[in-house]
Order: C-alpha cells, then sequence, then structure tokens
C-alpha cells in the first residue's frame, strides 16, 4: 500500500465551552477539550478502573460559530478530522508542543437543553459547508420499491 491515512474519530463529552478567535477577513478558529473514557476491570483487584483521554479539538469558521452556538460543557459530540502536531516557543524559550484534532465532520449526539429537559432532540450532522437543519426539516427519501416489496411474498 502506497497511501497514507489521517483519520481520527473520537465520541466524547465537552470538557469546556467552545472558544472562539476571530482572524482578519471574516474567518474564525474554534477550540475546544473532549473527553474520552475506557472502563476495564483490574484483573488483580476485581476493581473498576476508568481512564479518561482528553483530546484538543479545532473547529474552523462556521462549523466553529455553530458549535459555538449549541454546545455546551457536558454535552456529548461525534467528531472525525485529521491529527495535527503543533510547535511554538514559549516564554521560558522551550518547545512546546500540542496535538490537534481538526474537524472535518461532526455530529451532536446530546445537548445540555436535552439532558435537562428530558425529552430526546434530533442529534444534528454537521459537516464543515452545511448550515444545522434538524431531521424535521429534512426530506423523507422515496423508495420506489415500496409498493411492490410490499405486495411480494417472498419470506427474504
Amino acid at each position: 500500500m502506497s497511501g497514507t491515512l489521517n483519520k481520527v474519530m473520537l465520541i466524547g463529552h465537552l470538557g469546556d465551552e467552545v472558544k472562539l478567535h476571530y482572524f482578519e477577513g471574516g474567518n474564525c478558529i474554534g477550540r475546544f477539550p473532549i473527553a474520552t473514557n475506557e472502563t476495564y476491570t483490574n484483573k488483580q483487584t476485581g476493581e473498576k478502573v476508568t481512564s479518561t483521554e482528553w483530546h484538543n479539538i479545532v473547529v474552523r469558521n462556521k462549523a466553529a460559530e455553530i458549535c459555538e452556538k449549541y454546545l455546551n460543557k457536558g454535552d456529548k459530540i461525534y467528531v472525525e478530522g485529521r491529527l495535527k502536531t503543533r510547535q511554538w516557543q514559549g516564554e521560558d524559550g522551550v518547545t512546546k508542543y500540542t496535538t490537534e484534532i481538526h474537524v472535518q465532520d461532526f455530529t451532536f449526539l446530546t445537548t445540555k437543553q436535552e439532558n435537562m429537559n428530558s425529552e430526546p432532540q434530533a442529534s444534528a450532522r454537521k459537516t464543515a459547508a452545511t448550515p444545522k437543519t434538524s431531521n424535521a426539516e429534512r426530506p423523507k427519501p422515496q423508495s420506489s420499491m415500496a409498493t411492490s416489496e410490499q405486495d411480494d411474498d417472498l419470506p427474504f
């Protein structure tokens, strides 16, 4: 295989609010951490152990504004993107590094409002270039085979 792949898929909870930074020209970048958990049982003690991994998430432009508007600390989100590592010089002269997930697609899984109301709301699948639409606004797919399949007596 001669190609390469840089793809990350995470489902986690926001650890903080989305922070936006605007640039000249109207572009913006949003950053927020998400936590993913792994739970396992320690074979020696029988104790349940949960380990949390933190991930730095980066979204850009319209996607960043959507995330800031609709996401709050504690909300559950699915993100898909690419790993990128940055480096910079700290004030003490030491080179510092960070690894981030640059988001290409995301889906809101739960929101704080949803958790408080205990009423399920439609999750919204997002891409960096598409506006928010709820499931109620989306057209339902039509199937031309629907009537012929219903009349068919075959069990498979």
